[in-house]
């Protein structure tokens, strides 16, 4: 039960896109990134850019449905986030430094200045979502518009936001913990359960990618040290003063995100800046995953919508 991070001549051998992917040092971090150059016929000498940014425990690979359908539109650009999937933390680098909201979009905004690219449409997948209004709110990234997919953008209530957070730090900072949920997930009905918890049906290949990444400690650190640092407070505070158009995806059979929390989002916000709330019935907390095609087609009608 070792604790070293996946490494990408091994683990990475067969990931999803490999070609597409590259690492790139940036805020001091060296991020795996994975980028799609526009192949359509509308494609542009400085096509649109569309961000994808995965949600906590997550990597590139779930967008690995979407990205090829993306293409024939824009540029596509994802990333494993820090203490994700191939982008390791740097030994000793204090958690909250990266695993924090701030951080998060700090760092991120870091990579895409390297990168040189701003972009047009955002789509975020839960935590996702809640770094990219972030980072619109913090003035990194102006897009058209950003779209949420189960988007976790509201702190918990009650006795459940009172507890979780400080039980979270502790299991981070229990160094033991990590290396035992990664062994114990070894077991593919602990494995099974985490995904049907989600509401979503993935494929074989699917579950065998979650594997890969839930058995290795160090992604399961990056994970829980992400849950123990979040706090979506202060971005709740912010929403009303949001300046970016949002629209919301919301799987009917999300069971990670109360579908409910949507239109409570969406209260939040000025007038102007609720753009669509769109309803996927049946569909999980990985809908995007589910159906790739539904979410593809909702995200074109955003970067295609004329601008007035």
């Amino acid at each position: 039960m070792g604790t070293e991070p996946l490494l990408w001549e091994r683990d990475g051998s067969d990931w999803p896109h490999r070609q597409a992917s590259e690492f790139k040092v940036a805020g001091g971090l060296r991020w795996h990134l994975q980028r799609f150059a526009c192949q359509g016929l509308p494609c542009a000498a400085n096509p649109p850019v569309v961000l994808l940014i995965h949600g906590t425990g997550s990597a590139t690979h779930t967008w690995r449905g979407l990205a090829p359908l993306l293409v024939q539109h824009a540029e596509v650009l994802s990333m494993d986030l820090p203490g994700h999937g191939f982008s390791a933390l740097p030994p000793g680098a204090p958690p909250g430094q990266w695993l924090s909201l701030n951080g998060m979009a700090q760092a991120l905004g870091a990579l895409l200045l390297l990168l040189q690219r701003a972009p047009t449409l955002v789509i975020g997948h839960s935590a996702g979502a809640a770094i990219a209004l972030r980072m619109c709110l913090d003035g990194r990234i102006a897009p058209r518009s950003v779209i949420g997919i189960n988007a976790a953008l509201l702190p918990l209530g009650g006795l459940a936001g009172q507890f979780f957070s400080p039980v979270a730090k502790l299991m981070a900072a229990t160094p033991w913990v990590p290396r035992l949920f990664s062994w114990q997930a070894r077991d593919p009905a602990v494995l099974q359960r985490l995904i049907q918890g989600t509401g979503s049906q993935l494929d074989a290949a699917g579950l065998a990618l979650y594997g890969r990444l839930v058995r290795n400690a160090g992604h399961a650190a990056g994970a829980l040290g992400m849950m123990a640092n979040w706090d979506l407070q202060g971005l709740a505070a912010d929403l009303h003063r949001l300046r970016t158009p949002l629209s919301l995806v919301v799987g009917s059979a999300d069971r990670t995100v109360s579908p409910a929390q949507a239109e409570r989002v969406m209260a939040s916000l000025p007038a102007a800046m609720q753009r669509r709330l769109h309803s996927l019935h049946g569909l999980g907390h990985l809908a995007h995953e589910e159906r790739p095609d539904l979410v593809c087609a909702l995200a074109l009608a955003e970067l295609l919508e004329p601008q007035g």
